[in-house]
């Protein structure tokens, strides 16, 4: 079973599958690190090993995606679940069943990423009497988990509030055309100044993505993962005019919200 040990890190043995569909499972020693944002294993218990003694795989928890129950996709291998991370799927072995669900709980919690909710399901601070008055505003939502990241994302219909006034939500609508673009071009040669994943704000439609973010002294580029040489979108420097902490709620749980105002083109 998974415990704490005194440096507050979740430890245990599972058994793993080291290489990718070879069938073969071996024992091994892991720790599951989240102030140090890793998932790594050893041969054994690292205070019955040598002095120096150096790890045999790591996983930042940042790559992984999803932790789930494995018996439908290795049927032949007792108590598996699997980890999601990039290309790659990492096949494990429980203790038994409690075991399994333990370790898939608590993987499943150190990469859960919290994101602000949408400013609209707020009471307007200058007029709070109108929400008074007519209640809360009838505004739905659904959530939807995309690479391990939980969005909420506002459904696309005119609403009624209580005070039978329509709500649009037709603005939500606007087609990608109308909004500035830039198109997505291989990095230039410039060093990178800064790289990294962060969870932005879509344009159109206000959900929550990872994406990996590369800076250079010329522009700042984004793609689906480090993984993909394409940029999904670049932006000039010198389109942008600020950079800010964003404030009034928008700071995440447990990642910081950083704003990037550019003539009107949002991330």
């Amino acid at each position: 079973m998974p415990y704490v040990d005194r440096q507050n890190r979740i430890c245990g043995f599972l058994d793993i599958e080291e290489n990718e569909n070879s069938g073969k499972f071996l024992r091994r020693y892991f720790i599951l690190d989240t102030r140090e944002d890793s998932f790594v294993w050893y041969m054994d218990n690292p205070q019955n090993l040598p002095s120096g003694s150096s790890r045999v795989g790591a996983i930042k928890l940042t790559y992984i995606s999803k932790v789930s129950d494995a018996t439908k996709l290795r049927p032949k291998a007792e108590f598996c679940f699997v980890m999601n991370a990039g290309m790659r799927k990492y096949f494990l072995q429980a203790n038994d069943q409690q075991d399994l669900v333990e370790w898939v709980n608590v993987l499943n919690k150190a990469i859960k990423i919290t994101v602000p909710k949408p400013l609209d399901s707020q009471p307007h601070p200058d007029n709070p009497s109108r929400q008074g008055e007519c209640g809360k505003k009838q505004v739905s939502y659904r959530t939807d988990i995309v690479g391990g990241v939980p969005i909420i994302i506002p459904t696309q219909k005119e609403e009624v509030n209580e005070c039978g006034e329509t709500i649009d939500r037709n603005n939500l609508k606007r087609s990608q055309s109308h909004l500035p673009y830039f198109t997505p071009k291989p990095p230039s040669d410039s060093a990178v100044i800064k790289a990294g994943y962060c969870v932005k704000q879509g344009a159109v439609m206000k959900n929550w993505k990872r994406r990996y973010f590369q800076l250079d002294e010329n522009t700042i580029g984004y793609f689906k993962s480090e993984l993909e040489k394409e940029p999904l979108r670049v932006i000039p420097l010198k389109e942008v005019h600020k950079v800010q902490e964003c404030k009034q709620r928008l700071i995440a749980l447990k990642r910081c919200t950083v704003g990037l105002k550019q003539s009107r083109v949002p991330l």
